[in-house]
């Protein structure tokens, strides 16, 4: 059998999500987690075995509201899976999720975008 990997957009609002599994190696958008609960749900029913999660780092000054809403999310997934969890900078992810989406009305999110690029950079690094 071989592993299936989440890639995690996290965002204040919503958590953008792409799956992957160790075969092809090819990420691609999910979905859309409105919360954590539909998270841990989703991470259940697809039977992750590795979370790569975009590490929301800035160009210029940090947010600290944001990095401490960033790291009680970590500390959330890390009490409530036994899935290994790998953070990758995600710099300008979201920029290139946007050139990416072409006509937004046929097209996934760009959060779910953004996650597939975070996995796929992952995987074409390390897998």
């Amino acid at each position: 059998m071989f592993m299936k990997y989440l890639g995690i957009d996290w965002g204040e609002k919503r958590i953008g999500l792409a799956l992957a599994d160790g075969e092809t190696r090819l990420a691609l958008p999910f979905a859309t987690a409105a919360n954590f609960n539909e998270l841990l749900k989703i991470i259940q029913e697809e039977e992750i075995d590795e979370i790569v999660i975009g590490h929301p780092l800035k160009m210029k000054d940090s947010n600290m509201a944001v990095n401490k809403q960033f790291s009680a999310f970590m500390d959330l997934l890390k009490k409530n899976t036994a899935v290994s969890l790998i953070l990758i900078d995600e710099r300008l992810s979201s920029k290139a999720a946007d050139a990416l989406e072409g006509n937004k009305k046929e097209k996934h999110g760009r959060d779910e975008v953004a996650a597939m690029l975070i996995l796929q950079d992952y995987l074409d690094k390390v897998v």
